[in-house]
């Protein structure tokens, strides 16, 4: 019965997500990874006839769900240089009240980033259980993606930053060695206490920056991605893609904008069959 709850919910966000901001005459949009994406790209098909979208995959489950439904793949590498997605949807491990995320459950992360990054904007598609106020609520770990032969030395360091367990993720078969993703890098999941947002700080809450125990959603992130050995984190904070678009133009293009970016919108599928939507904040 729960799970029926929760497949509900999950489509229910989807449809409504892509009411919301699919454009039929779109010419490019990302399509990220992970069980509720199904559900969009349902949504998406049943709503366009355009043959020339082209849909960018985070990975090869989303690049298969593209070519199940019909709809035209192309690889991210293979985008003309100034070509901005329209819209990328995706989902998220957990998602708090900043509409920061946590992504990598699904060990897709890095190209979950890239697609993000290069989207006018991420709407984000969940279910009730993501929604928290905080990261590291329910979801215990940040996923990072690692170089294989960095793992002893980044484990050291994530134990430095504050990490008590990190651990490098395995297969479900355990004998069968560490999860590989598409870059055949490794995954560690690191779990930290529940992650500050910039009004904890403000409120005294702690000083975010690792000094007193307690770090702030960015900080945090920052701190990971510089280690040597990690691609990427499984944290999307920073601009959205509306902001990020307007320091580009008022930098005349010179600015590059990273972080993950952050989703202009998070549909939430509710239990009662309902849509919660949470907004960038003005």
């Amino acid at each position: 019965m729960a799970d029926a709850s929760v497949e509900s919910a999950k489509r229910a966000a989807a449809i409504q997500a892509v009411a919301d901001h699919f454009d039929p005459s779109a010419s490019h949009v990302g399509i990220g990874s992970g069980t509720t994406i199904v559900y969009v790209v349902e949504a998406i098909k049943a709503k366009s006839t355009n043959p020339n979208i082209r849909f960018v995959p985070t990975g090869y489950q989303s690049r298969q769900v593209i070519v199940q439904a019909g709809l035209t793949p192309i690889a991210f590498d293979s985008l003309p240089e100034q070509v901005m997605l329209d819209v990328a949807f995706d989902g998220a491990d957990e998602v708090d009240e900043d509409l920061n995320c946590i992504k990598g459950g699904g060990a897709c992360l890095f190209q979950e980033k890239l697609v993000a990054e290069r989207a006018k904007k991420f709407v984000c598609v969940a279910d009730y259980r993501k929604k928290q106020s905080r990261l590291l609520t329910n979801w215990p770990t940040i996923p990072i993606e690692v170089a294989p032969i960095a793992v002893p030395t980044v484990l050291h360091s994530l134990r430095v930053l504050g990490s008590p367990s990190p651990k490098l993720r395995t297969t479900l078969l355990e004998k069968s060695g560490p999860l590989k993703t598409d870059q055949d890098f490794f995954i560690i999941d690191a779990p930290f206490p529940s992650l500050l947002i910039e009004a904890d700080m403000a409120s005294g809450k702690g000083k975010g920056d690792g000094s007193d125990g307690t770090w702030e959603v960015t900080k945090i992130a920052q701190a990971i991605k510089e280690l040597t050995g990690v691609l990427e984190v499984g944290i999307f904070s920073g601009l959205n893609g509306v902001d990020a678009e307007s320091v580009r133009a008022k930098s005349g293009g010179r600015t590059v904008v990273t972080g993950g970016q952050k989703p202009v919108a998070v549909y939430f599928g509710l239990q009662d069959g309902t849509v919660e939507l949470r907004v960038a904040k003005a």
